[in-house]
Protein backbone atom coordinates (compact mmCIF):
# COMPACT_ATOMS: atom_id res chain seq x y z
CA UNK A 1 0.00 0.00 0.00
CA UNK A 2 2.79 2.42 0.86
CA UNK A 3 4.52 1.68 -2.44
CA UNK A 4 1.30 2.35 -4.33
CA UNK A 5 0.72 5.62 -2.48
CA UNK A 6 4.32 6.70 -3.04
CA UNK A 7 4.03 5.86 -6.74
CA UNK A 8 0.77 7.79 -6.96
CA UNK A 9 2.32 10.86 -5.33
CA UNK A 10 5.31 10.67 -7.65
CA UNK A 11 3.06 10.53 -10.72
CA UNK A 12 0.94 13.38 -9.37
CA UNK A 13 3.92 15.69 -8.76
CA UNK A 14 5.31 14.86 -12.22
CA UNK A 15 2.04 15.59 -14.02
CA UNK A 16 0.83 18.54 -11.92
CA UNK A 17 3.12 21.21 -13.47
CA UNK A 18 2.21 20.13 -17.02
CA UNK A 19 -1.52 20.02 -16.23
CA UNK A 20 -1.32 23.42 -14.52
CA UNK A 21 0.47 25.03 -17.47
CA UNK A 22 -1.93 23.39 -19.94
CA UNK A 23 -4.91 24.74 -18.00
CA UNK A 24 -3.44 28.24 -17.79
CA UNK A 25 -2.22 28.60 -21.37
CA UNK A 26 -4.67 26.37 -23.28
CA UNK A 27 -7.94 25.70 -21.48
CA UNK A 28 -8.42 29.15 -19.94
CA UNK A 29 -7.70 31.08 -23.20
CA UNK A 30 -10.02 28.71 -25.11
CA UNK A 31 -12.83 29.39 -22.67
CA UNK A 32 -12.04 33.10 -23.02
CA UNK A 33 -12.48 32.88 -26.80
CA UNK A 34 -15.94 31.34 -26.46
CA UNK A 35 -16.88 33.92 -23.80
CA UNK A 36 -15.72 36.88 -25.88
CA UNK A 37 -17.58 35.58 -28.94
CA UNK A 38 -20.81 36.58 -27.19
CA UNK A 39 -19.83 40.23 -26.84
CA UNK A 40 -19.71 43.15 -29.21
CA UNK A 41 -16.30 44.65 -28.54
CA UNK A 42 -13.75 46.56 -30.57
CA UNK A 43 -10.84 45.07 -28.68
CA UNK A 44 -9.23 48.38 -27.71
CA UNK A 45 -11.86 49.89 -25.42
CA UNK A 46 -13.40 48.94 -22.09
CA UNK A 47 -16.95 49.05 -23.53
CA UNK A 48 -18.37 45.58 -24.06
CA UNK A 49 -21.94 44.78 -25.01
CA UNK A 50 -23.36 41.32 -24.48
CA UNK A 51 -25.06 40.20 -27.71
CA UNK A 52 -25.44 36.46 -27.11
CA UNK A 53 -25.30 34.47 -30.33
CA UNK A 54 -25.69 37.48 -32.63
CA UNK A 55 -22.06 37.26 -33.76
CA UNK A 56 -22.63 33.67 -34.86
CA UNK A 57 -25.83 34.64 -36.70
CA UNK A 58 -23.94 37.36 -38.56
CA UNK A 59 -21.12 34.93 -39.26
CA UNK A 60 -23.31 32.28 -40.88
CA UNK A 61 -24.98 34.93 -43.02
CA UNK A 62 -21.67 36.26 -44.34
CA UNK A 63 -20.53 35.40 -47.87
CA UNK A 64 -16.97 36.23 -46.85
CA UNK A 65 -17.06 33.55 -44.16
CA UNK A 66 -18.25 30.92 -46.62
CA UNK A 67 -15.50 31.99 -49.03
CA UNK A 68 -12.91 31.52 -46.29
CA UNK A 69 -14.47 28.20 -45.30
CA UNK A 70 -14.41 26.99 -48.92
CA UNK A 71 -10.76 27.99 -49.32
CA UNK A 72 -9.80 26.27 -46.05
CA UNK A 73 -11.48 23.00 -47.05
CA UNK A 74 -9.91 23.20 -50.52
CA UNK A 75 -6.45 23.65 -49.01
CA UNK A 76 -6.95 20.81 -46.54
CA UNK A 77 -8.05 18.38 -49.26
CA UNK A 78 -5.71 19.30 -52.11
CA UNK A 79 -2.58 20.06 -50.08
CA UNK A 80 -2.99 16.92 -47.96
CA UNK A 81 -3.56 14.57 -50.89
CA UNK A 82 -0.74 15.99 -53.01
CA UNK A 83 1.75 16.29 -50.14
CA UNK A 84 1.26 12.75 -48.87
CA UNK A 85 1.13 11.22 -52.35
CA UNK A 86 4.41 12.84 -53.42
CA UNK A 87 6.04 12.21 -50.04
CA UNK A 88 5.23 8.49 -50.14
CA UNK A 89 6.28 8.13 -53.77
CA UNK A 90 9.61 9.91 -53.29
CA UNK A 91 10.26 8.05 -50.04
CA UNK A 92 9.58 4.69 -51.71
CA UNK A 93 11.85 5.51 -54.65
CA UNK A 94 14.74 6.70 -52.48
CA UNK A 95 14.35 3.77 -50.08
CA UNK A 96 13.73 0.86 -52.45
CA UNK A 97 15.71 1.92 -55.53
CA UNK A 98 19.49 1.97 -55.64
CA UNK A 99 20.08 5.64 -56.37
CA UNK A 100 23.43 7.32 -55.88
CA UNK A 101 23.47 10.26 -53.52
CA UNK A 102 20.40 9.38 -51.48
CA UNK A 103 21.56 11.59 -48.60
CA UNK A 104 21.98 14.46 -51.05
CA UNK A 105 18.35 14.12 -52.18
CA UNK A 106 17.21 13.95 -48.57
CA UNK A 107 18.91 17.25 -47.84
CA UNK A 108 17.60 18.91 -51.01
CA UNK A 109 14.02 17.86 -50.33
CA UNK A 110 14.25 18.84 -46.66
CA UNK A 111 15.60 22.37 -47.26
CA UNK A 112 12.12 23.96 -47.79
CA UNK A 113 11.11 22.82 -44.31
CA UNK A 114 14.10 24.64 -42.81
CA UNK A 115 13.16 27.95 -44.42
CA UNK A 116 10.65 30.19 -42.71
CA UNK A 117 7.21 30.71 -44.21
CA UNK A 118 8.06 34.36 -44.92
CA UNK A 119 11.09 33.35 -46.99
CA UNK A 120 9.11 30.72 -48.92
CA UNK A 121 6.33 33.23 -49.53
CA UNK A 122 8.86 35.75 -50.84
CA UNK A 123 10.34 33.12 -53.18
CA UNK A 124 6.97 32.17 -54.65
CA UNK A 125 5.81 35.77 -54.83
CA UNK A 126 8.87 36.46 -56.98
CA UNK A 127 8.13 33.39 -59.11
CA UNK A 128 4.52 34.53 -59.57
CA UNK A 129 5.49 38.15 -60.33
CA UNK A 130 3.34 39.42 -63.18
CA UNK A 131 6.06 41.00 -65.35
CA UNK A 132 9.41 39.57 -64.29
CA UNK A 133 8.40 36.33 -62.56
CA UNK A 134 10.02 33.07 -63.56
CA UNK A 135 6.72 31.33 -64.25
CA UNK A 136 5.31 33.95 -66.64
CA UNK A 137 8.70 34.34 -68.33
CA UNK A 138 8.76 30.59 -69.01
CA UNK A 139 5.17 30.49 -70.25
CA UNK A 140 5.83 33.48 -72.54
CA UNK A 141 8.21 31.28 -74.51
CA UNK A 142 5.14 29.39 -75.72
CA UNK A 143 2.55 32.18 -75.63
CA UNK A 144 4.63 34.69 -77.59
CA UNK A 145 3.60 38.33 -77.81
CA UNK A 146 0.17 37.63 -76.36
CA UNK A 147 1.80 36.39 -73.16
CA UNK A 148 3.82 39.58 -72.70
CA UNK A 149 0.76 41.77 -73.28
CA UNK A 150 -1.60 39.72 -71.14
CA UNK A 151 0.43 38.14 -68.32
CA UNK A 152 -1.23 35.68 -65.98
CA UNK A 153 -2.05 37.24 -62.61
CA UNK A 154 -1.16 34.31 -60.38
CA UNK A 155 -1.75 36.26 -57.16
CA UNK A 156 -4.14 38.80 -58.63
CA UNK A 157 -6.85 36.60 -60.12
CA UNK A 158 -9.73 35.49 -57.94
CA UNK A 159 -9.96 32.18 -59.81
CA UNK A 160 -6.38 30.96 -59.49
CA UNK A 161 -4.89 32.76 -56.48
CA UNK A 162 -5.79 30.00 -54.02
CA UNK A 163 -4.18 27.37 -56.27
CA UNK A 164 -0.99 29.43 -56.36
CA UNK A 165 -0.90 29.22 -52.56
CA UNK A 166 -1.59 25.47 -52.75
CA UNK A 167 1.60 24.92 -54.79
CA UNK A 168 3.72 26.86 -52.28
CA UNK A 169 2.31 24.88 -49.34
CA UNK A 170 2.91 21.53 -51.05
CA UNK A 171 6.49 22.48 -51.94
CA UNK A 172 7.18 23.45 -48.34
CA UNK A 173 5.84 20.25 -46.76
CA UNK A 174 6.87 17.38 -49.04
CA UNK A 175 10.47 17.02 -47.85
CA UNK A 176 9.67 16.77 -44.15
CA UNK A 177 7.17 13.95 -44.54
CA UNK A 178 9.30 12.21 -47.16
CA UNK A 179 12.16 11.93 -44.66
CA UNK A 180 9.77 10.61 -41.98
CA UNK A 181 8.40 7.92 -44.29
CA UNK A 182 11.88 6.97 -45.46
CA UNK A 183 12.74 6.20 -41.83
CA UNK A 184 9.61 4.05 -41.48
CA UNK A 185 10.17 2.22 -44.76
CA UNK A 186 13.77 1.46 -43.84
CA UNK A 187 12.49 -0.64 -40.91
CA UNK A 188 10.38 -2.91 -43.12
CA UNK A 189 12.14 -6.30 -43.37
CA UNK A 190 13.72 -6.90 -46.76
CA UNK A 191 12.67 -10.54 -46.57
CA UNK A 192 9.04 -9.52 -47.11
CA UNK A 193 9.89 -7.86 -50.41
CA UNK A 194 12.01 -10.85 -51.46
CA UNK A 195 9.15 -13.24 -50.75
CA UNK A 196 6.72 -11.04 -52.66
CA UNK A 197 9.11 -10.91 -55.64
CA UNK A 198 9.31 -14.70 -55.68
CA UNK A 199 5.51 -14.81 -55.76
CA UNK A 200 5.54 -12.56 -58.82
CA UNK A 201 4.42 -9.30 -57.17
CA UNK A 202 5.74 -6.17 -58.88
CA UNK A 203 7.05 -3.09 -57.11
CA UNK A 204 3.73 -1.25 -57.28
CA UNK A 205 1.93 -4.27 -55.83
CA UNK A 206 4.56 -4.53 -53.09
CA UNK A 207 4.14 -0.85 -52.27
CA UNK A 208 0.38 -1.15 -51.71
CA UNK A 209 0.41 -4.64 -50.15
CA UNK A 210 3.51 -4.43 -47.95
CA UNK A 211 4.87 -0.92 -47.53
CA UNK A 212 1.65 1.05 -46.92
CA UNK A 213 0.07 -1.42 -44.44
CA UNK A 214 3.26 -1.70 -42.41
CA UNK A 215 3.81 2.05 -42.09
CA UNK A 216 0.11 2.91 -41.78
CA UNK A 217 0.37 3.81 -38.09
CA UNK A 218 2.96 6.46 -38.94
CA UNK A 219 0.88 7.73 -41.88
CA UNK A 220 -2.21 7.96 -39.69
CA UNK A 221 -0.44 9.96 -36.99
CA UNK A 222 1.24 12.38 -39.39
CA UNK A 223 -1.96 12.77 -41.40
CA UNK A 224 -3.91 13.98 -38.37
CA UNK A 225 -1.23 16.46 -37.31
CA UNK A 226 -0.73 17.69 -40.88
CA UNK A 227 -4.39 18.42 -41.56
CA UNK A 228 -4.77 20.39 -38.33
CA UNK A 229 -1.50 22.24 -38.92
CA UNK A 230 -2.64 23.10 -42.46
CA UNK A 231 -5.29 25.36 -40.93
CA UNK A 232 -2.53 27.30 -39.15
CA UNK A 233 -0.01 27.20 -42.01
CA UNK A 234 -2.55 28.47 -44.52
CA UNK A 235 -2.92 31.67 -42.49
CA UNK A 236 0.83 32.32 -42.60
CA UNK A 237 1.04 31.78 -46.36
CA UNK A 238 -2.03 33.91 -47.07
CA UNK A 239 -0.86 36.69 -44.76
CA UNK A 240 2.61 36.79 -46.34
CA UNK A 241 1.63 36.33 -50.00
CA UNK A 242 -1.76 37.95 -50.57
CA UNK A 243 -3.12 39.28 -47.25
CA UNK A 244 -6.45 37.72 -48.26
CA UNK A 245 -6.67 39.44 -51.64
CA UNK A 246 -7.80 40.02 -54.23
CA UNK A 247 -11.10 41.07 -52.65
CA UNK A 248 -10.99 38.26 -50.08
CA UNK A 249 -10.60 35.52 -52.71
CA UNK A 250 -7.66 33.90 -50.87
CA UNK A 251 -8.92 34.35 -47.32
CA UNK A 252 -8.93 31.30 -45.06
CA UNK A 253 -10.42 30.80 -41.62
CA UNK A 254 -7.67 32.43 -39.61
CA UNK A 255 -6.86 35.26 -42.02
CA UNK A 256 -10.53 36.23 -42.07
CA UNK A 257 -10.60 36.07 -38.27
CA UNK A 258 -7.47 38.25 -38.07
CA UNK A 259 -8.94 40.86 -40.41
CA UNK A 260 -12.20 41.10 -38.51
CA UNK A 261 -10.66 41.09 -35.03
CA UNK A 262 -7.67 43.38 -35.54
CA UNK A 263 -8.17 45.29 -38.81
CA UNK A 264 -11.91 45.94 -38.65
CA UNK A 265 -11.91 46.19 -34.82
CA UNK A 266 -14.66 43.58 -34.48
CA UNK A 267 -12.97 41.54 -31.78
CA UNK A 268 -16.10 39.75 -30.59
CA UNK A 269 -16.98 38.77 -34.14
CA UNK A 270 -13.40 37.58 -34.66
CA UNK A 271 -13.65 35.39 -31.57
CA UNK A 272 -16.85 33.89 -32.96
CA UNK A 273 -14.85 32.88 -36.03
CA UNK A 274 -12.17 31.46 -33.73
CA UNK A 275 -14.80 29.40 -31.91
CA UNK A 276 -16.02 27.92 -35.19
CA UNK A 277 -12.43 27.14 -36.20
CA UNK A 278 -11.85 25.34 -32.88
CA UNK A 279 -15.00 23.22 -33.23
CA UNK A 280 -14.23 22.48 -36.88
CA UNK A 281 -10.66 21.40 -36.08
CA UNK A 282 -11.73 19.24 -33.16
CA UNK A 283 -14.49 17.55 -35.19
CA UNK A 284 -12.17 17.03 -38.16
CA UNK A 285 -9.53 15.38 -35.97
CA UNK A 286 -12.16 13.05 -34.48
CA UNK A 287 -13.59 12.07 -37.86
CA UNK A 288 -10.12 11.51 -39.28
CA UNK A 289 -9.17 9.34 -36.31
CA UNK A 290 -12.20 7.10 -36.92
CA UNK A 291 -11.90 6.94 -40.71
CA UNK A 292 -8.20 6.06 -40.74
CA UNK A 293 -8.42 3.42 -38.00
CA UNK A 294 -6.98 0.10 -39.16
CA UNK A 295 -5.89 -3.11 -37.49
CA UNK A 296 -2.27 -2.65 -36.52
CA UNK A 297 0.08 -4.99 -38.41
CA UNK A 298 3.26 -6.04 -36.68
CA UNK A 299 6.43 -7.36 -38.29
Amino acid sequence: MRKKKGRGRFIFFCLAPAVFLFAIFMIYPTIGVFRMSMYKWGGYTSEKTFVGLDNFKTLFQSDKFYQAFQNTVLLIIVVTICTFAFSLIFAAILTREKIKGQNFFRIIFYIPNILSIVVISAIFSAIYDTNQGLLNSFLNLFRGADGAENPILWLGSQKIVIYSIVIAMIWQAIGYYMVMYMASMANVPESLYESASLEGAGKIKQFFSITLPLIWTNIRTTLTFFIISTINMSFLFVKAMTNGGPDGASNVFLSYMYQEAYTNSSYGYGMAIGSVVFIFSFALAGILNVVTKREEIEF
